[in-house]
């Protein structure tokens, strides 16, 4: 596994990490404890040193998993969690108070069983607390030794300026994948000019670029991907032409589409760490293997080619959580 740099502080990460939330949250039954823990491990044998949870994944229970699974070897990883919603409950309002910001550090830190959270990211911009005061209260807390690094997740440019200069961001969590790259058009190059990482999560499109969902996949009743936009039939259907292009190169590389699109990822920018989840260990090794998949110039510049004229369809979320990204 190789390794990369975030933030101008040095944090060093696994190029691939391990996106936890899909083993608790979001995408179906939650995995079964041992499974979890089995999972997670595996991860670290394979080379992945870097680990993403929140404490509304769950909520509370994915952080729980991750601080047994991870306490033997808790010196050898990078330990990623956010706060940011009422209660730790993703379906309430945003909530960043400073007070609630203390709070969640403390309540994570037992959950995750360590002393220090490595990378703490607000989970989404609070439009009610001034950014200086979330960016504030975490220099404090890296002060007094309970957090690393800070970082936000789906911020825009102006919150990620404003957030930058009270505190250091060490890096940008948002989405980004072949078939969502709206980054490149505003953040990247302030990442860049700044000096923060950035750390994309669903970079398979929530599995849609795995070459295995079509439009006659069936969902889970509690999986999240059944009130997305982009995953209705009738776009599911449309958006198979980049599933196509996807298969045609992986084909040419001896790799799967989900490995040609971390590796996609790879090779926009060295500062980008991707976070692929999944509950399923071939689906790890498989994720894991993209590292020693290399996109040559004339790979890139086709595949770009090949995105230009494709169109994808569909919003990457419903409107409720689209008015949450991007402030």
């Amino acid at each position: 596994m190789e390794h990369r740099i975030l933030g101008k502080e040095g944090l060093e990460v696994s190029s691939i990490g391990l996106g936890c939330m899909g083993l608790s949250f979001g995408y179906g039954p939650a995995t079964e404890k041992n499974q979890g823990i089995r999972l997670i491990r595996e991860a670290y044998e394979l080379g992945v040193t870097f680990f993403d949870t929140a404490e509304v994944y769950g909520p509370f229970d994915n952080e729980k998993l991750l601080g047994e699974a991870l306490e033997p070897i808790r010196d050898q990883v990078v330990i990623a969690t956010k706060f940011g919603f009422k209660d730790g409950d993703s379906k309430k309002e945003q909530d960043s108070r400073p007070e609630r910001i203390r709070q969640v550090a403390e309540e994570s830190l037992k959950r995750l069983r360590t002393d220090v959270i490595d990378l703490f990211y607000q989970h989404r911009v609070d439009s009610k607390v001034p950014m200086e005061d979330v960016a504030g209260t975490v220099k404090d807390l890296i002060k007094e030794g309970k957090v690393k690094h800070f970082g936000l997740s789906e911020a825009g440019v102006a919150s990620i300026r404003r957030g930058n200069a009270e505190c250091h961001v060490t890096a940008l969590q948002s989405e980004y994948s072949l078939w969502w790259r709206e980054p490149e058009k505003k953040v990247l190059p302030v990442l860049e000019e700044l000096g923060i990482g950035f750390v994309p999560f669903s970079p398979l499109g929530k599995g849609f670029l795995t070459g295995k969902i079509d439009e006659t996949t069936q969902f889970s009743e509690n999986d999240f991907r059944n009130i997305v936009p982009r995953f209705t039939e009738e776009n599911r259907k449309a958006n198979q032409r980049l599933v196509d292009v996807l298969n045609t190169i992986a084909l040419e590389k001896e790799a799967t589409p989900a490995q040609i699109s971390i590796a996609w990822l790879l090779a926009q920018k060295p500062f980008i760490s991707p976070i692929p989840g999944t509950t399923k260990s071939h689906r790890l090794k498989e994720n894991i293997s993209a590292v020693d998949v290399k996109l040559t110039e004339k790979d890139l510049a086709e595949l770009h080619q090949a995105l230009t004229e494709i169109d994808i369809v569909g919003d990457r979320y419903p409107a409720s959580l689209q008015s949450r990204v991007g402030k």
